[in-house]
């Protein structure tokens, strides 16, 4: 006897129905991307400042500091006032218009003073001014020195006449083998026996019989090789 032999189909349930546009992309094929509208551009923000330190306030507060004055340049009829003074001092306006190689020595040794006076300055520092200069120019230069002084300045003279030195100077320093062997007033400095020993010579020492001040003289024997003496005319 022969069966018969039915055909059922099951439809599927609606969940596991696959969308039309799926089934009918390729397999392998990449999704399709939606396409958005393009975004406005936007303005970069504005930097921003760093904030300022914390400074502390002042624990006084006192006028703004002010710089110093800054001091003129001395005008050149100043300048032209101080040699002229300088030249007048020292007695040399009649060299003005000569060079200075045709000066003799002394005359050079006063045109050097009046170069140092015409700067002005609070310090002299003088060696041997009155090299090479007769009785008035000594005297001359260092009554100059003595005004200086008495002015305020400081003057420092290295002479070799003791009796220039102890006439004009307020204090001596007597140097011996690179040192100072005394210093002080003249009237104690200058002693007989001090420069007797620093010179190597005998000497003799006298105040003066007006001032006091001290006189310093070479010891000489009294004509003892009865050799003839130099006479004026």
């Amino acid at each position: 006897m022969a069966r018969r032999r039915t055909a059922t189909t099951t439809a599927a349930p609606a969940a596991a129905r696959v969308p039309e546009a799926a089934s009918r992309r390729p397999v392998g094929a990449p999704e399709p991307v939606e396409a958005r509208a393009p975004e406005p551009p936007t303005e970069p923000a504005p930097p921003t400042e760093p904030a300022p330190p914390a400074v502390p306030p002042p624990v006084v507060d006192g006028p703004p500091a002010v710089p110093p004055p800054v001091e003129p340049e001395p005008p050149e009829a100043e300048g032209d006032a101080a040699v002229a003074q300088a030249m007048a001092a020292t007695e040399v306006e009649a060299f003005a218009g000569r060079p200075f190689s045709a000066l003799s020595g002394g005359e050079r040794a006063r045109v050097a003073l009046a170069r140092v006076l015409a700067q002005r300055t609070g310090l002299l520092l003088l060696d041997e001014p009155t090299a090479a200069l007769d009785l008035r120019h000594q005297e001359l230069v260092l009554s100059v020195c003595r005004k200086r002084a008495a002015a305020g300045d400081a003057v420092v003279v290295v002479l070799h006449d003791l009796g220039l030195a102890a006439a004009h100077a307020d204090r001596v320093a007597v140097l011996h083998d690179g040192g100072v062997a005394v210093a002080g007033p003249p009237s104690e400095v200058l002693g007989a026996e001090l420069l007797s020993r620093v010179y190597r010579q005998p000497v003799e020492v006298f105040p003066h019989p007006r001032t006091g001040v001290p006189l310093v003289v070479p010891r000489r024997n009294e004509n003892a090789d009865n050799s003839p003496r130099l006479t004026g005319p």
